[in-house]
């Protein structure tokens, strides 16, 4: 990765960014850091064993920093984030320069990412999409019954640890309705089910940009991902829109009745 390191030295001494987010190696193991100095960068690592929700963290301290342009290293599924995080208005345009990296064909089909990559690579291999959707069709296959129970099984798990809303990249709200005690019935474990996750998912229905880390997050191995994936691929197909995909496309959740994302056959 030394035409990446070069040029993130380039950003820092010629003041293009005032910092760069990126992961750094710190006794072995890589964790995020805010890099303001070129000399700093003989730690940079790009690590894909050790995934970490770089551009929500970004959100804190763009908040903090509001006037400086801050860099960041993003794949593809971070790229995605960040278009989604600035069409919500959590990050400042022209405040943010993303500097793109591939994942390997093996993150990506570890993933099952169907863009695993940036729109923009500085090095490396860009890796082919990873189109599988087996998990869903395992599920799919069952019948109506057996996908509930086995949903209300996965959700029985659930200790509220709130894991997943708090490693996502596109929960950002300053409320969360998932701790609304007039919709989310507060104490005990597990949460109502199913409301407490279908509620999320419902949220994650045009923001989820699919990385998975979600899923990677729980400690009780709900696969959560797959219900996103699930509700991710109904907009899609009903709207034809993707989370991430373009800055200027509000998701259609997003509109109220103005008959731009009316559902087929709606009207008849």
């Amino acid at each position: 990765m030394d035409k990446t390191r070069e040029k993130m030295k380039r950003m820092l001494e010629e003041k293009e960014v005032s910092a760069i987010l990126a992961l750094r190696r710190n006794h072995g193991h890589p964790t995020p850091f805010l890099f303001t100095k070129a000399e700093e960068l003989k730690d940079w690592v790009a690590d894909e064993a050790n995934r970490y929700p770089l551009t929500k963290l970004l959100i804190k301290i763009a908040r903090k920093h509001q006037s400086d342009v801050i860099g960041i290293i993003v794949r593809g599924c971070e790229e995605r984030s960040l278009v989604e995080l600035l069409k919500n208005f959590q990050l400042r345009q022209g405040k943010v320069k993303a500097i793109g990296i591939a994942c390997s064909q093996e993150l990506a089909n570890r993933c099952r990412c169907d863009q695993p990559f940036p729109s923009q690579v500085e090095e490396g291999q860009v890796a082919k999409p990873a189109t599988d959707f087996s998990d869903l069709e395992e599920i799919e296959k069952l019948t109506e019954e057996d996908r509930f129970q086995y949903w209300m099984s996965q959700f029985g798990k659930c200790i509220k640890c709130y894991g997943c809303r708090n490693i996502c990249p596109a929960c950002f709200c300053p409320t969360c309705t998932l701790e609304d005690a007039n919709l989310i019935k507060p104490g005990g474990m597990p949460p109502e089910i199913p409301i407490f996750h279908l509620h999320k998912a419902y949220h994650m229905a045009d923001r989820c940009i699919d990385c998975g880390l979600c899923e990677e997050a729980c400690p009780m191995g709900i696969p959560v991902r797959r219900l996103y994936r699930r509700v991710k691929k109904s907009v899609k197909d009903l709207f034809g829109y993707i989370p991430g995909e373009k800055e200027d496309e509000k998701g259609p959740l997003e509109f109220l009745g103005d008959g731009s994302y009316e559902l087929p056959g709606a009207g008849k």
